[in-house]
């Protein structure tokens, strides 16, 4: 007997004026599975990822998360509450220390105690490996810290699905890989993921599935294996040429 899909993306569409971002994508994600996104920029991957979440609104199609519909905003903060989302840009609150930052919502959504949120913020700065720089503010930490941080604010969260918009995008080379080690032991760990990422070397290593997005299309979803040693379409051939060293 299989589990439900934990995420059920179903003919879902998204237009922006006369560009659709999101082309009738229909595909499930398991519990525990790891899926990246991959494809050009502009091809509707952010897009989708923020639909899971009700960040936007689709026009057509449905996403059912953990057996709740984004399309009925009486359920939108039950799924919300389900779900952390890190982005390209930190989104720290620059008064607050990095301990400071992981207590808010915990608080405010979880109606944690002030000890028990700092207690969960102490732990999950320990597990991104920062936690000498909890009493540090967001203008004193690299970006890879500050990303670091992002990612134990969603974690101290206990959310079911973790989604990743670029996460390295906006980070230095040297920076990338300790955000990148991070997101591999939550897949190691067993954390569904949903990351949109350009990081190939990342998505070869932690990635369950790979799925291309073009023009709003879902062109291809495979294993990594399949993806990048025989991929099936010639757009996915073209799109790995062009991002892959040889």
């Amino acid at each position: 007997m299989t589990e439900e899909p934990i995420i059920q993306i179903q003919n879902a569409s998204k237009s922006f004026g006369h560009i659709r971002a999101v082309d009738g994508v229909s595909l499930d994600i398991q519990i525990g599975e790891v899926l990246v996104i991959i494809g050009p920029s502009g091809g509707g991957k952010s897009t989708l990822l923020r639909c899971i979440n009700r960040l936007e609104v689709l026009d057509k199609g449905d996403i059912i998360v953990d057996g709740v519909s984004v399309r009925n905003p009486r359920n939108i903060n039950h799924v919300r509450a389900e779900i952390g989302m890190v982005f390209q840009l930190f989104n720290l609150f620059p008064h607050l220390t990095a301990l400071e930052n992981i207590m808010v919502a915990q608080r405010v959504v979880r109606n944690r105690s002030n000890k028990e949120a700092e207690q969960v913020a102490h732990k999950q700065l320990a597990k991104v490996g920062i936690s000498e720089k909890w009493n540090s503010y967001p203008s004193k930490l690299s970006g890879g810290q500050q990303q670091r941080v992002a990612i134990a604010r969603a974690l101290a969260m206990d959310p079911k699905i973790m989604l990743f918009d670029e996460p390295t995008s906006a980070l230095d080379p040297e920076m990338i890989k300790g955000v990148l080690d991070v997101m591999l032991d939550l897949a190691n760990d067993g954390m569904t993921m949903v990351v949109v990422s350009h990081e190939m070397g990342f998505a070869r290593a932690a990635a369950d599935r790979i799925a291309l997005l073009d023009f709003g299309k879902l062109v291809e979803i495979t294993t990594p294996e399949q993806l990048f040693n025989n991929p099936q379409h010639e757009r996915t051939k073209l799109f790995l040429s062009q991002i892959l060293e040889h």
